[in-house]
């Protein structure tokens, strides 16, 4: 009789040995340039005190996974991270459980790992200055991700309403080799890359103050009334989504622009379709671009899948 092994799991610091973040976006980067996996959209649950979100994707040879995550918005003020949840993947033969990681963790590596693939392939190669907005998990987990794309970054401008969450991220910076600062909303007239980590529900900064040339990342907003992009930083950038169905389904950045006629649902690109080589990122140096990220079980999947392929090989 063949038994299987037992399942393998992957707290936030085994995920982080097992998956750094560079083979993360490698990881990624494969997977929007060839097949995507299933994952149909995912359900969002009220439970009270905040959100049940449930995120399954499966295919061929990476087998199926399923995220269960729950945001409490008041968990900041208690000192508790905003988002808890836990990822189950389940073997491409048997379905059998292989792992079990830590929803939250795998969450903070895909987010900033899907913005280092956009980045690779968006933004101008020589940007050395980035503005990163949010000082938490995802601030800093962006930081590393755009340190291991743009081989040219000298300066991080830190954004962030609290003082102790700038003040870490900029000492992040420092430890990498970089110039932190802190900074206010209008440091992205002088970014080359903005990242946008908060759990703000309107704009963050005027878009009439982005340079030509700059790309943005948001990852912060999810829900269909919440953005944190003004209606000035879309009508002049060139939008990217991971899928068009979720992110129009999902994103007030791209929906309430839509809404008010000063964006189509046309004028928005797939990523797969710039990793592909399908069709070109930016066109020229002076292009602004935004990728606005809502986030794809897919994503988990190919992570998770990696994460312990490389565990059981080590």
């Amino acid at each position: 009789m063949k038994f299987v092994s037992a399942p393998l799991y992957l707290g936030p610091e085994e995920l982080s040995t097992a998956l750094p973040l560079g083979a993360a976006i490698d990881a990624l980067d494969e997977m929007f340039s060839g097949q995507l996996p299933s994952a149909p959209r995912r359900s969002h649950h009220d439970v009270g005190p905040g959100e049940l979100l449930i995120m399954p994707a499966w295919s061929a040879g990476r087998g199926a996974g399923v995220k269960l995550v729950t945001v409490s918005p008041d968990n900041p003020g208690r000192g508790l991270p905003l988002i808890h949840g836990m990822y189950v993947l389940f073997e491409p033969e048997s379905l059998a459980i292989q792992g079990l990681i830590d929803g939250a963790a795998l969450t903070a590596v895909r987010t900033a790992a899907v913005s280092g693939v956009a980045t690779k392939h968006l933004a101008r190669p020589d940007s050395s200055t980035l503005v990163v907005f949010g000082g938490g998990i995802q601030g800093l987990a962006h930081l590393e991700a755009m340190v291991t794309v743009l081989p040219q970054l000298e300066q991080v401008l830190c954004v962030s309403r609290s003082v102790e969450s700038s003040q870490r991220l900029v000492s992040r910076a420092k430890a990498l080799g970089l110039r932190g600062v802190l900074a206010d909303p209008t440091a992205v007239a002088s970014a080359d890359v903005v990242c946008t980590c908060t759990t703000s529900a309107t704009p963050l900064f005027d878009g009439s103050l982005l340079s030509p040339g700059t790309h943005v990342n948001a990852i912060g907003a999810y829900k269909p009334n919440a953005r944190e992009l003004d209606d000035a930083a879309m009508r002049r950038a060139m939008i990217f989504v991971e899928l068009k169905a979720s992110a129009l389904h999902e994103a007030g950045d791209l929906r309430l622009p839509i809404e008010a006629g000063l964006l189509k649902a046309s004028d928005i690109t797939e990523l797969a379709d710039v990793a592909s080589a399908r069709t070109a990122g930016r066109s020229g140096v002076d292009d602004i671009t935004i990728f606005k990220s809502v986030g794809v079980a897919f994503e988990d999947l190919v992570v998770a899948t990696a994460a312990v392929k490389r565990a059981r090989a080590s």
